[in-house]
């Protein structure tokens, strides 16, 4: 008996319980906040984790947000001390980030609600249950701590701890062994040995991302008017951080658009793309007249190959594993025009943050410019901060990817009847003996696999309070989120118009183009607009050659918004059922400012 979850779980199996898909990864939720959503863990993980490197997280990783909402003095000892999976944790096969915490961190912020601190989760109110406020939620010296923290975060110049993370990491890649010079058990070290640091890197994520919303918080209260409300003329708070330059996840866009430009100069090399993805990558590296193309994608995968969809995860496929995927991006990219170029789109957009910076500065009172200075300078450097960490987090784990790709591609040489990919369904506690032995783990594999695709099939609750809904309650992917949306039967007519939250400002129209999979983007193209489940780092490329984005969740801080800042993207976020409610080929139009996409024909 495990009396963390309260049922029996099969040996070998901790932290397994049957949801009603059988048995697979499932945490225990917080009794004194009981609110987790999907929101931002979405696009890190979109789908259900696989059993090995959940484990071996929970086990070897520690549990990073708990440090740092110690670091901040916003949580107290106790509450930090609860036996559950308080802050993130995987419920049902995914990932969820736990927003009572934040709700009562805004309780002890002065000037902060709750509103406030759902918007870069949610992006949208009436999306999560009412936050049921305790007397335990005042607690005036965490108040006190939480106050000295935010003048820390505001204060500081450089993130000086980004750097130092980011040096420890490259220092430990580079003195791996290589793949394929290594031992079994080097590459098992390898595998465990990062965890510890991208735990410690992780907690520096969340300081860095908690700093931006401080950041963004200031500016919100500086530029603020009583008339505002009234007037409908508040200042656009993403209109300051747009077109800031030298944030990382746009990088590969940059490069996969160089990529496309030798495509369409290349008319061998255009003949390959024409006839389709499928086999495209042996077919270029079979003619001798690609070799130029052949060795640019080449150093693209050199430095970008640890992206690609799901790339927080090592079970699964990214650019550097799979080419394909880069492949059916370029082969987007090569269609777009000139004027999509992100470095042309990206300087337009900065002239246009110079003005608005001026234009919001003007609002504030000269007695609080330096506090305005302050927020705009921490929500800046802490943008790009967020950016660049999340990169060096993913280019750790894709060594771990990478070295268990090759054990399992190994045992499955040695053992006819295992597939490279089964050492993903065994737990840490497992491991040993899967590795002596994998063919007695057939069953359990089976088992645990079939469990995972029929998780991966339905779409778990955007969010929960206190007990997830049974499996049988959630609806397969293709009916749309769970957070509503229309049935194919309620497709909305011309002239409705969805709201969603605003992400990156100014109105564009084109044809919607509704894409689930980033490495299937069908006919993408220029004219239309791309209205996406949710978007990562993968989805990046499928910007530039649109008009606008349009994305089912996400909030003010979400990748979606923050990538089309840079490209100078017309953006709304959290439409809810946007993928279900608006026909593929629809014309819309994607308002950006307000927050809103009509229907127009």
């Amino acid at each position: 008996m495990d009396d963390r979850v309260g049922v029996t779980l099969p040996e070998g199996s901790a932290g397994f319980v049957d949801v009603g898909a059988g048995p697979y990864v499932h945490g225990t939720p917080s009794r004194r906040f009981p609110v987790y959503t999907r929101g931002n863990a979405g696009e890190v993980y979109p789908q259900p984790v696989f059993p090995l490197t959940a484990a071996m997280a929970r086990a070897l990783a520690g549990d990073p947000s708990r440090d740092f909402l110690r670091s901040t003095g916003m949580a107290t000892r106790r509450e930090c001390a609860e036996d559950a999976d308080v802050f993130m944790g995987v419920f049902g096969g995914y990932t969820y980030l736990n927003l009572s915490v934040t709700r009562v961190v805004a309780a002890r912020t002065p000037g902060l609600t709750a509103a406030d601190a759902d918007a870069p989760f949610l992006g949208a109110e009436g999306r999560a249950p009412t936050h049921v406020r305790s007397w335990r939620d005042v607690n005036p010296l965490a108040t006190l701590r939480g106050l000295g923290y935010g003048w820390r975060v505001l204060a500081a110049d450089a993130l000086p701890e980004l750097d130092a993370a980011a040096d420890e990491l490259a220092a430990w890649r580079a003195g791996l062994p290589p793949v394929d010079g290594s031992t079994d058990d080097d590459l098992v070290d390898a595998a465990v040995g990062l965890l510890p640091l991208v735990s410690r890197t992780f907690a520096l994520h969340l300081s860095i991302t908690s700093g931006t919303g401080i950041g963004l918080d200031v500016l919100r209260k500086t530029t603020r008017r009583r008339s505002d409300r009234r007037r409908g003329t508040a200042v656009d708070l993403m209109a300051l951080l747009g077109g800031l330059g030298d944030v990382a996840s746009a990088a590969p866009a940059a490069d996969l658009w160089a990529l496309g430009r030798r495509v369409r100069d290349a008319r061998g090399v255009t003949a390959h793309f024409d006839v389709g993805v499928s086999g495209l990558d042996a077919r270029l590296r079979a003619d001798p007249s690609a070799v130029d193309f052949v060795e640019a994608f080449d150093a693209f995968l050199h430095r970008h190959g640890a992206r690609g969809p799901n790339e927080w995860e090592m079970g699964c496929d990214v650019w550097g594993t799979a080419p394909e995927l880069a492949l059916a991006l370029v082969d987007r990219m090569r269609h777009a025009d000139d004027d999509h170029d992100p470095a042309v789109r990206g300087a337009a957009r900065a002239v246009d943050r110079e003005a608005a910076v001026a234009a919001a500065r003007g609002r504030v009172r000269p007695g609080s410019r330096w506090l305005f200075d302050r927020g705009l300078r921490c929500a800046v450097l802490r943008t790009r901060g967020r950016e660049r960490c999340k990169t060096v987090l993913v280019e750790a784990i894709h060594e771990g990817r990478l070295r268990l790709r090759e054990l399992g591609r190994r045992l499955a040489e040695r053992h006819p009847t295992v597939s490279p990919d089964d050492l993903f369904y065994v737990t840490l506690d497992e491991f040993d003996a899967y590795r002596a032995e994998p063919e007695a783990f057939a069953e359990v594999v089976v088992g645990r696999r079939a469990t995972r695709d029929r998780l991966a099939a339905l779409e778990p609750p955007f969010c929960f309070s206190g007990e997830m809904p049974p499996v049988e309650e959630w609806p397969t992917v293709d009916a749309g989120p769970s957070a509503g949306g229309a049935s194919a039967s309620e497709v909305p007519g011309p002239g409705t118009v969805l709201a969603g939250t605003p992400g990156s400002s100014g109105v564009a129209r084109g044809r919607a183009r509704i894409v689930t999979d980033p490495g299937d983007p069908g006919d993408l193209g220029p004219g239309d607009v791309l209205v996406a489940p949710h978007t990562d780092p993968a989805w990046t490329p499928l910007f530039v050659p649109v008009e606008a984005v349009v994305v089912d969740v996400g909030g003010q801080m979400s990748h979606a918004v923050i990538v089309s800042r840079e490209l100078g993207l017309p953006c709304v976020v959290a439409v809810t059922g946007a993928t279900v409610a608006i026909a593929d080929g629809t014309t819309i139009e994607v308002d950006g400012t307000a927050g809103t996409v009509r229907i127009l024909d």
